[in-house]
């Protein structure tokens, strides 16, 4: 396991900031609750749950386009901090406390699985995911409103569980506002699918030679079964989208199961794999080995909700067809 390695730097200002915080609101009560619960809607769960709704209920293309967008910044995200190397506050100083981990079943010394402090992934997440809804949307006022308001409470709820300084908040709003507008720009300059994804992909080459936490080789591994599973999906399923508010949620609720199951059946079999004592050696020997095993686990785990879970829509069209018949 890498503990505590990397570089301790920050304004003073800030570590005074997150002691303020910290002191007055305490650990414990409905504001704690909140404050730190805010963290949520720059995490996993949601994004996966806002994506989904969009890609499998209402709208395919629109589902795509933020699902890249957030890729794309959960990928170059860790590539700048494995660059920085900035350690988190609670690792530098005892008088800030991790009250939300990034992982909750690894030590919270442990970097690998922590990552590092600069820029903000949820902060990222939150500019990237709520700025691309509002984007899209450009007329809809209330997406706006969200993808200023969000960010911003995320970013406070990251500083106040003393897990980012508030110039990682900072850093990461700049990351996601870069991200929202490239990449977006990048698809609609080059025509050719394969060129525009393999520029995404070469772009993010150089984080396996410097790359040692986890989150790089998970992202990679996610955006390379998105870049399988899209042509997939057009070519052998062409799945339809749905404006029945119902099936959108059963749709999304299936996928998140799915993901979230297959994710973690897929973590087992393969550190059963590693656990071999052949495979044993060969991670203790090389350090890339276990990433690479991460990284095919995303990728199956997204090619298979993108590109393949999509085939049971037929089915269950036929099976609402066929209770609106009956009613």
């Amino acid at each position: 396991m890498e503990l505590t390695v990397g570089n301790a730097f920050g304004f003073g200002w800030e570590v005074q900031l997150m002691e303020w915080l910290q002191s007055h609101i305490g650990n414990s009560g409905f504001l704690f609750w909140l404050l730190s619960n805010l963290s949520a809607f720059g995490e996993q769960l949601l994004l996966v749950a806002i994506m989904g709704f969009l890609y499998w209920g209402l709208n395919k293309e629109f589902g795509k386009y933020v699902g890249l967008n957030v890729l794309m910044v959960n990928v170059w995200n860790p590539m700048i901090k494995n660059v920085v190397l900035r350690l988190r506050p609670y690792m530098v100083t005892d008088t800030i406390k991790p009250l939300r981990l990034v992982d909750g079943s690894a030590d919270a010394m442990d970097v690998a699985a922590q990552g590092y402090s600069f820029p903000s992934g949820h902060s990222s997440n939150a500019v990237t995911a709520y700025g691309s809804l509002a984007i899209h949307e450009k007329k809809r006022k209330l997406l706006w409103a969200l993808a200023v308001l969000l960010p911003i409470l995320v970013g406070f709820s990251r500083v106040f569980v003393g897990v980012h300084y508030p110039t990682d908040v900072l850093g990461g709003w700049i990351l996601g506002i870069i991200v929202i507008t490239l990449v977006p720009w990048l698809k609609r300059t080059i025509k050719n699918r394969w060129v525009f994804y393999g520029i995404l992909l070469l772009s993010s080459l150089p984080g396996f030679f410097y790359c040692k936490s986890n989150d790089f080789f998970s992202s990679f591994g996610m955006l390379l079964g998105f870049v399988l599973a899209e042509p997939f999906e057009e070519k052998f399923v062409k799945f339809e989208n749905t404006s029945n508010i119902l099936r959108c949620i059963l749709r999304t609720i299936g996928g998140g199961l799915l993901y979230f199951g297959l994710e973690t059946g897929l973590k087992l079999v393969f550190n059963a794999v590693l656990g071999l004592p052949f495979m044993a050696k060969l991670a203790e020997a090389n350090d890339i080995i276990p990433q690479l095993f991460r990284l095919l686990r995303y990728a199956v785990v997204i090619f298979v909700v993108i590109g393949v879970y999509p085939m049971l829509f037929k089915l269950t069209g036929r099976l609402f067809e066929r209770k609106t018949k009956k009613a």
